[in-house]
């Protein structure tokens, strides 16, 4: 698949990021957007979204142009790289020496690039070192001897003020003090790399560095001091190094800001430079943008376009200050769907100072792949002839829409494997989740189910889920994708996870899910519905003839009838007059009472008949509640093997009882259908959902004739493929049409 599906406007000359970083791909210039106050970019969007493709493609696209650096802050090279010299590296300077080093060889407009205010400071921390002897010190320090300068053009002199910087004066001088005995981190090894750095560097240069390490904090303006404490905070570990990296990242962007500012820069350089961080909300991820946001609140700018993944909505906690939801300003957001981006200021205010993180960010919304381009998607995936019609075709079209929601890595992957698949006319949506699929560079094949779990769950799990339930989390969440609210979520997880020391609750995994950017639903605890039925699909299979799947309806089930068993209300109560407001007693944040909910699961557990029974008894009276409780009731997925319920609901299927019993079985049967949302509705549904509910609105008990404006509401929205009761996930699906 093209790495720029669904980002055609994001990336084109005239795109977001054209003028964002000042210049197209093209080459041509463009009127840079913000400045020279930026913002930090955050693209949102949980698994699947694209974050990562769309960053690899402005890498692709522009890195010719301008200098962009892609880095992927989940990954475990850098702590790797830190890892033999734990007292003078760590994951944050070798990711930030990683970047350094791309620039220095960057070969585009204007030349690469020097990092000599950075190489100062990890030249210090490299006192840090193991045993700290000198020779260990200048072997550390010379790791990072090709960032002072920039690389000299065949003919042409370096030609800045930092010429010669380095040229193994550290080593020399360092080596006058070879062979004597010294405490570790003794103030001689510093003083003697002090001297190397100052003495050599010309007066612009020491100008520049008392500037920039005179600033850090407790250093008085005093550059030395700045630079033993930032030394010292390195090797303190925890909090403190965490101040002597971010001013490390600051170092390094005071370098850029210097190579466009200076003269030469001026007229030699063009656009903006860039860094992308992939898997931002990582801790590495976290504490760079943490840095870069904390440094322009305070109003030290600079023209380093920063682009970040974020898995949550809001963009991550750590923006908010710890304050709760909806009490801070929201960041400004852009969807590329709603055209031009917006204005973006910071506050000005007396407090800007202290506001939250949030005030210098700009949300972009990972845009859901329409339904043009989802279609286009799958007809390039196509690899034989259609039959005449193409019936196939628009069978396997609807599927991956519905499964997809529009996500486009599960659009990717379920149009691959669709490609050489038949539909059944009848068919689960479901049944495509079986299709053989083979992924780049893997010779065999596995269902599409399988890989997009893995994909999407397996190999994203939370950043904050404890270590001890990484084994079991897909587990965890499977048995969850049949639960509707918290308090069946908590069911299942004592359940399922009895005998273990540790336990998730639903809060727990609630917010877990958050975290990672899937969407909520106020009526599923799994609220994207795609994730939901790959999870309903895998539990099914987890146990021969669907054992686990009946298993955790019928706890469910179970639950609910004690719960309601020890409710001491009478039939008044239960059954109250048809006011719409419910039939009384506690109410679940998806069901209107206890019996909807135990309903629901017994109807699919195989308990259908029993569901009929109730709700024959219950309908006489109060025709609108009876109604929205036989949508509750009906809000549900069906279990694998064979499905009869069109038969049944277009009355095929023998059945006993008086007439409202059979009407109500029928009719209960066609909203299931509807409501399931993985199979095709149309007209012939719509016609029978019509036909059930006027024969119901005939019929002699009280409140019959109200359900006439029911049957023309209900088969509307059937032929249309509507749901009949929305909610979140559902109106997602209604949108991707």
């Amino acid at each position: 698949m093209c790495e720029e599906l669904g980002f055609e406007g994001l990336l084109s000359d005239e795109g977001f990021f054209a003028r964002l970083f000042g210049r197209a791909p093209s080459g041509a210039g463009r009127e840079p957007l913000y400045g020279p106050d930026l913002p930090v970019v955050l693209l949102t969007g949980g698994p699947g979204m694209g974050k990562g493709r769309l960053l690899r493609a402005v890498r692709d696209r522009f890195a010719a142009k301008v200098p962009v650096i892609h880095l992927d802050c989940a990954s475990p090279v850098y702590e790797d790289r830190a890892a033999p010299e734990p007292g003078a590296r760590s994951a944050a300077t070798e990711a930030l020496v990683e970047v350094a080093r791309r620039l220095c060889t960057w070969q585009g407009t204007g030349g690469s690039f020097a990092f000599p205010r950075l190489f100062t400071g990890l030249a210090m921390i490299a006192t840090g070192v193991a045993g700290g002897s000198p020779q260990a010190v200048a072997t550390e320090a010379e790791r990072y001897e090709d960032l002072p300068q920039r690389r000299r053009v065949r003919g042409l002199g370096g030609g800045d003020f930092w010429r010669g910087m380095l040229r193994g004066t550290i080593r020399n001088l360092l080596a006058t003090l070879y062979g004597q005995a010294f405490d570790p981190y003794s103030a001689a090894v510093s003083n003697a790399l002090l001297d190397a750095v100052f003495e050599r560097a010309a007066p612009r240069g020491r100008a520049e560095l008392e500037r920039v390490y005179g600033a850090y904090p407790g250093a008085a303006g005093q550059p030395r001091i700045g630079l033993r404490i930032l030394a010292a905070d390195f090797r303190a570990g925890g909090e403190a190094r965490e101040v002597a990296e971010s001013f490390l990242f600051r170092a390094l962007r005071e370098d850029l800001e210097a190579a466009y500012a200076s003269p030469s820069g001026w007229l030699r350089r063009v656009g903006r430079p860039g860094l992308l961080l992939d898997h931002a909300e990582s801790p590495l991820g976290e504490q760079l943008l943490r840095a870069v946001l904390t440094d322009r609140r305070g109003g030290r700018r600079d023209r380093v376009v920063v682009v970040g993944t974020a898995r949550r909505a809001d963009g991550g906690a750590f923006l908010h200050g710890g304050l709760p939801p909806g009490s801070t300003t929201p960041p400004a957001e852009y969807r590329p769907a709603d055209g031009a981006p917006p204005a973006w200021t910071r506050r000005m205010d007396d407090g800007a100072d202290r506001a939250p993180l949030a005030d210098g960010v700009l949300l972009l919304r990972m845009p859901l792949l329409t339904g043009d381009q989802l279609r286009r998607e799958t007809v390039r995936r196509q690899q034989h002839a259609e039959p005449e019609g193409g019936e196939n075709r628009r069978r396997i079209d609807a599927a991956v829409a519905r499964l997809s929601g529009g996500r486009p890595h599960t659009v990717i992957r379920l149009a691959a494997a669709a490609a050489a698949f038949r539909m059944p006319a009848d068919a689960n949506d479901r049944d495509l989740l079986d299709a053989p699929l083979r992924l780049p560079g893997d010779d065999a094949e596995l269902p599409v189910a399988e890989a997009l779990l893995r994909e999407l769950v397996l190999d994203q799990l939370p950043v904050r889920l404890p270590t001890e339930h990484h084994a079991h989390w897909l587990d965890l969440l499977t048995h969850l994708s049949v639960a509707h609210d918290t308090e069946c979520a908590d069911v299942l997880l004592r359940h399922h996870q009895a005998g273990h020391v540790h336990h998730l609750t639903a809060h727990h995994v609630a917010r877990l899910l958050t975290d990672t950017g899937w969407p909520t639903c106020e009526r599923h605890f799994i609220g994207d519905f795609g994730l939901r039925q790959l999870l309903v699909h895998r539990l099914y299979g987890l146990l021969p003839d669907g054992a686990a799947w009946y298993a955790d309806h019928h706890l469910l089930r179970d639950h609910y009838a004690r719960r309601a068993a020890g409710e001491e209300r009478t039939r008044d109560e239960d059954l109250p007059a048809d006011d719409g407001a419910g039939d009384g007693g506690p109410r679940d944040t998806a069901f209107r009472s206890l019996t909807a909910h135990r309903m629901n699961h017994h109807l699919v557990s195989g308990g259908a008949d029993d569901v009929v029974g109730h709700l024959a008894a219950t309908l006489p009276g109060r025709p609108r509640a009876w109604c929205a409780e036989l949508l509750e009731i009906a809000q549900a997925p069906y279990p694998g093997g064979a499905d009869a319920r069109r038969e049944r609901a277009q009355g095929l299927v023998p059945a006993d009882g008086p007439p409202l019993r059979r009407t109500v079985d029928q009719l209960l049967h066609a909203v299931w259908l509807c409501e399931e949302r993985t199979r095709p509705t149309g007209r012939e549904t719509a016609r029978t959902l019509a036909k059930l509910l006027d024969l119901l609105s005939i019929m002699d008990f009280d409140g019959a004739g109200r359900l006439s404006r029911t049957a023309a509401d209900w088969s509307a929205l059937a032929e249309n493929e509507q749901p009949l009761l929305r909610c979140t996930c559902t109106e997602q699906l209604r949108r991707r049409r």
